[in-house]
């Protein structure tokens, strides 16, 4: 029997849940960016940068995987508080400026990263309508852009100013201050969710592999992210190296390349959204991620600085832009109980694609060239499209 009281209670508010999840994606893509943004005053090399991102996805990729049940235990919000807590110890451990600090200080950010985004799933899904979900999950994504964008106008005039230490301390103080936000919001979202049946790896695969949509999406997100994380680190390397621009000019590419990714997270789930079409949507994001770093990474010289700056825009608008669309559809097709932790176990196959696409990269530019290590890339972003594009020609003929 339902109490009547229980049946009045009008459903917690999306707006204040949307806020808090997004604020806290950019809290953890501020907190990951730091460390490159000190690295020129804090005299950080780049094998000690590589060294920190390889920590926070080796630990990132098994806390996305187990995160599911301790949230359907703690609740979001509270695993929230969790991952800001994180961010505060990884930023004390990183301003310490030694190279043990910065690996213990990726090792803590891996176990922010890593519970976010299905903490953030969990939540959203159960407050957002079916036809709202692509849109309002795409606005959550861009909190990634908007910590990088905070990262790079910030950080760097406050390690200027006062100093590499100040950057972490404002990072960090900005993470307490989140603490105080989820806890204070956390009661008001705190629905009694029964603690599921402890689950082992094979049975965190099956939720994978028991629908062959949702194993289509993991497998399709692996060079996705890949492409994604090649995008971010290394095309200003490309610009300067291969399409001849100036070290500013590859800047400004670059930055035209993050405004499109935020430009696509919103663009693409408001698309998703009015045309109930979450799939097609990530087909066309992959051939057109696939089509912009073929032509960059074969012709990308040839194309002048107009045509140049195009592409890079392009570029970001699908390979920076995906993420949103691609985590209501797991959210859709996801048993509702468990869509938590479902998240996390499709994110691993993402997280795989960002931890092994910095080592191809590596090989094919020393075997071969940048351009061609992004036509590569393109190649299996195209092999993952052609993947999702199977599955939905199947379903079709069934």
């Amino acid at each position: 029997m339902v109490d009547a009281n229980t049946a009045a209670r009008p459903a917690p508010a999306l707006l204040p849940a949307l806020g808090a999840m997004t604020a806290l994606q950019g809290l953890v893509a501020l907190a990951l960016f730091a460390p490159g943004v000190v690295a020129p005053r804090a005299h950080i090399e780049v094998w000690q940068l590589s060294m920190f991102s390889c920590a926070v996805f080796a630990v990132g990729i098994p806390a996305s995987f187990w995160g599911g049940g301790f949230i359907a235990r703690l609740g979001s919000l509270r695993i929230a508080s969790l991952c800001a807590a994180a961010i505060v110890v990884g930023m004390a451990l990183a301003s310490l400026g030694s190279s043990a600090a910065l690996l213990a200080a990726g090792l803590c950010l891996g176990l922010a990263m890593g519970p976010e985004t299905p903490a953030s799933a969990a939540l959203l899904a159960r407050l957002v309508t079916a036809e709202r979900r692509a849109f309002v999950f795409s606005v959550r994504q861009t909190g990634n852009q908007i910590g990088a964008v905070c990262g790079s106008l910030a950080l760097p005039a406050i390690a200027i100013s006062l100093g590499p230490a100040w950057c972490y301390a404002f990072v960090g103080g900005c993470a307490l201050l989140a603490i105080l936000l989820f806890e204070w919001l956390r009661p008001a979202y705190a629905g009694k969710v029964a603690p599921p049946p402890k689950l082992d790896l094979r049975a965190r695969l099956a939720l994978v592999i028991a629908d062959r949509r949702i194993a289509t999406l993991a497998l399709a997100s692996m060079p996705f992210s890949a492409m994604q994380v090649s995008l971010n680190t290394v095309f200003v390397t490309l610009g300067t190296r291969e399409l001849g621009l100036g070290h500013i000019e590859a800047g400004m590419a670059l930055a035209c390349a993050q405004a499109g990714g935020l430009v696509g997270r919103l663009g693409w789930g408001y698309v998703a959204m009015r045309l109930d079409a979450s799939r097609t949507i990530l087909v066309v994001i992959g051939l057109g991620m696939a089509f912009c770093a073929a032509l960059l990474g074969l012709n990308g010289a040839s194309l002048g600085r107009g045509g140049q700056f195009i592409i890079a825009a392009l570029f970001g608008l699908t390979a920076s832009g995906w993420n949103g669309v691609f985590i209501a559809e797991i959210a859709r097709l996801a048993p509702q109980e468990r869509i938590g932790e479902t998240t996390g176990a499709v994110l691993t196959a993402s997280y795989a694609g960002l931890l092994a696409a910095p080592a191809l990269v590596s090989i094919l530019d020393g075997v071969a060239s940048l351009g061609m290590a992004f036509f590569t890339l393109a190649c299996l972003a195209l092999c993952g499209t052609l993947a999702l594009i199977w599955e939905g020609h199947d379903k079709a003929e069934k």
